[in-house]
């Protein structure tokens, strides 16, 4: 019997089409709410090919996180070079990155195989409050790992570790947002949701370019987990699929902000529940 999934061994015409490949380098979430099953939710729903490097797994629900494992750095290096050297990507999320060891890898992928749109969500702190990242690190961070990204994505509580002092105004966001560029990253863009107001503005900072402010109503919803790593991915779905920075940080903000508002009423667990990913899934582009 001939079976419907036997491959056609016949040489394969040569094509330059390909889907717009996307590597988050990240945490796995258990509960499925962030990390990179985020990422892959959000990859899949803009129509994107995700892949994934994982840096650590994480036991994790809406209430917390309760055990970190970190992956030994040559396991990271080898997940890289297995995606890097077959597939390759039109574009990197990075997410949490534990130790200056595994900083390190993450930066030699970067320079060895010319990675240019790369996307750093410096994840510090869980929705929950718990600490995921070693303070050893943060210094580490900034200085490999901020001049490599396209864009830093960090939300008030991680610019305020990364800054060493307080942000409680609109003013104080966008002096904190050029000093975020001034660390040497090539865009900044500070999310302001931490703040209180009817509105949530964040800010995007380029160098020799005006601040740019973003402004929305606040959506009010209990399920909030998650949102860090879907913007980023989001964004770098989009730089993965051709736009500029400021369009590809918008789209991927409108993107968000309806899975936050279609997922509001929505009950997952017993904490912060995740975001209705899945709102308005598009088709896998194919790129030529």
């Amino acid at each position: 019997m001939t079976s419907l999934y036997t491959e056609n061994t016949a040489a394969a015409p040569p094509t330059t089409a390909h889907y717009p490949r996307v590597l988050s380098i990240a945490g796995s979430d258990s509960g499925g709410g962030a990390g990179i099953q985020a990422d892959l939710k959000t990859m899949a729903a803009l129509g994107c090919y995700g892949m994934t490097a994982i840096t650590a797994i994480t036991a994790q629900n809406t209430l917390g996180v309760t055990a970190i494992h970190a992956l030994p750095p040559a396991i990271l290096k080898a997940q890289l070079q297995a995606v890097l050297d077959d597939i390759g990507v039109d574009a990197v999320k990075i997410g949490m990155l534990h130790s200056p060891e595994i900083v390190a890898v993450v930066a030699w992928a970067i320079d060895h195989y010319k990675l240019g749109k790369v996307v750093l969500d410096p994840v510090m702190v869980a929705t929950s409050g718990d600490r995921l990242i070693e303070q050893s690190t943060v210094q580490v961070l900034v200085r490999e790992m901020f001049p490599r990204a396209a864009v830093v994505t960090p939300n008030l509580d991680e610019a305020v570790l990364l800054l060493g002092r307080g942000i409680g105004t609109i003013a104080e966001l966008d002096v904190a947002a050029t000093d975020l560029v001034g660390l040497g990253a090539q865009a900044a863009l500070l999310k302001g949701g931490h703040l209180v107001g009817d509105d949530v503005v964040d800010v995007l900072a380029q160098p020799n370019a005006p601040l740019q402010h973003l402004r929305s109503a606040r959506i009010h919803s209990h399920n909030v987990h998650g949102t860090g790593c879907t913007l980023s991915s989001a964004i770098a779905c989009h730089l993965a699929l051709g736009l500029a920075m400021s369009d590809a940080v918008q789209a991927a903000r409108a993107y968000i902000l309806q899975a936050i508002a279609t997922g509001a009423s929505v009950r997952t667990g017993h904490g912060h529940g995740p975001l209705n990913h899945g709102h308005a899934p598009l088709t896998m582009k194919i790129l030529s």
